[in-house]
């Protein structure tokens, strides 16, 4: 079961969603992972008789059985069991390029390759520009945890980047 915002995320809630950002806690341990994981996923068909074109089908993805792409953390689910693991969805996002985003900002701020609290390896991401432009979301200062006073938009669209 996926928990957003303290309630049961489910099918009936993706809307137009493309993936989420998730924490994985292990309930015993205290040890976490963040990760993304896609909605959907996009299936290659074999080509219809007399026809030499693949066809392609958009099917839901396995996210809601999904534990992380980690080694050791999906060792751990298999040997244990699911039941030892609370599943967050942290951010939904509306696309692979936001995701990547979130993801990756959610590992640095935790500092998840430093803190063996984390089940964490890599951190992977290639994300421009163009890719967060839509954001417009206020940034949190990290010492006080209040919004500043601009947005995501603001700073790509001044000099300071």
């Amino acid at each position: 079961m996926w928990l957003y915002q303290g309630k049961e995320f489910t099918s009936a809630d993706i809307s137009n969603f493309y993936g989420f950002v998730y924490l994985i806690t292990e309930t015993a341990t205290g040890r976490k992972y963040i990760g993304r994981k896609a909605f959907r996923s996009k299936r290659t068909l074999p080509p219809l008789k007399g026809k030499s074109r693949k066809r392609s089908k958009i099917t839901e993805s396995d996210w809601q059985t999904y534990y992380g792409s980690n080694t050791t953390l999906k060792e751990l689910v298999a040997a244990n069991g699911p039941d030892g693991f609370k599943r967050e969805i942290l951010h939904l996002c509306r696309s692979s390029s936001e995701c990547g985003y979130f993801e990756a900002k959610a590992q640095f701020d935790h500092d998840v390759l430093l803190d063996p609290a984390y089940f964490n390896d890599w951190i992977m991401c290639r994300v421009s520009r163009k890719h967060v432009k839509n954001l417009n979301t206020p940034a949190i200062n990290r010492q006080t945890g209040e919004p500043r006073p601009w947005t995501i938009n603001d700073l790509l669209n001044s000099k300071l980047c």
